[in-house]
């Protein structure tokens, strides 16, 4: 069976696609806490995110940390980079782009920081992928890999109202304790993993979806949003996200 869960095909046309793809990164972007602080306890000068388009890592990372930073994927559509650089006040190379084959592409040079954001689950050997991120890594360089957790409330959200899309994911990989291991075999040190977010849920087809629907969502939303403001804590069942981290 196929490795990949979806093909260049799919990706060009799931961005072409989604609407709002384009706006002004916040500081407080999704995971931006935890980026600054490796970059400040690294002193990383560098940095490449890998099937990362449209790129609102690099961006963030050049615009707030002001690294040198490269993006790479397997499928770029340079214009819509162009306006993203545009509406974060950065302009047409600012970010380096590479457009190649993870699983082929020789790297020219290693990076202080190597993430993937929403990656991993795509592919069914979750070692292999994450093996490809290797090469890219300076000595002593911080891999870091963040996911979806799809064994929560959001992955049967995602399972009842767009299994299209939930087909699209290796659910066995979303496992802390898996993602731990497979680093560790790897030889990466220090490792860490863990459930991100308190709470949080969307659904990629929400345009498309009935009243009906979109209103019990909107009420499951609501819920998780009480329940984890009276237990404020990281958990399976209701963080959206896995992040995982190790050092060479």
């Amino acid at each position: 069976m196929d490795n990949n869960l979806t093909d260049r095909s799919f990706w060009k046309a799931f961005w072409e696609s989604r609407k709002g793809l384009i706006f002004n990164i916040k500081r407080d972007y999704i995971f931006g806490d935890i980026l600054g602080k490796l970059k400040s306890e690294k002193n990383a000068k560098n940095a490449i995110e890998l099937g990362g388009f449209p790129g609102y890592y690099a961006v963030y990372l050049k615009k707030y940390e002001n690294m040198d930073t490269t993006l790479f994927d397997y499928f770029i559509h340079r214009d819509l980079i162009n306006q993203l650089l545009v509406a974060n006040g950065l302009k047409d190379g600012d970010i380096n782009i590479i457009e190649a084959d993870l699983f082929t592409y020789q790297p020219e040079k290693q990076y202080d920081v190597v993430t993937s954001f929403g990656l991993i689950e795509h592919f069914k050997d979750t070692k292999a992928i994450i093996e490809t991120h290797l090469p890219f890594l300076n000595e002593d360089g911080v891999l870091f890999i963040t996911l979806p957790n799809f064994k929560s409330i959001n992955g049967w959200v995602q399972r009842k109202f767009d299994i299209e899309n939930y087909n699209k994911h290796y659910i066995e990989c979303m496992d802390p304790a898996l993602l731990a291991r497979i680093f560790k075999d790897l030889g990466l040190k220090q490792v860490e993993s863990y459930y991100y977010g308190k709470f949080s849920m969307w659904l990629e087809n929400k345009s498309t979806q009935s009243a009906l629907s979109k209103a019990f969502v909107k009420g499951l939303w609501f819920t998780g949003k009480v329940i984890t403001k009276i237990i404020p804590f990281e958990s399976k069942a209701l963080s959206p996200y896995i992040v995982v981290k190790g050092i060479r």
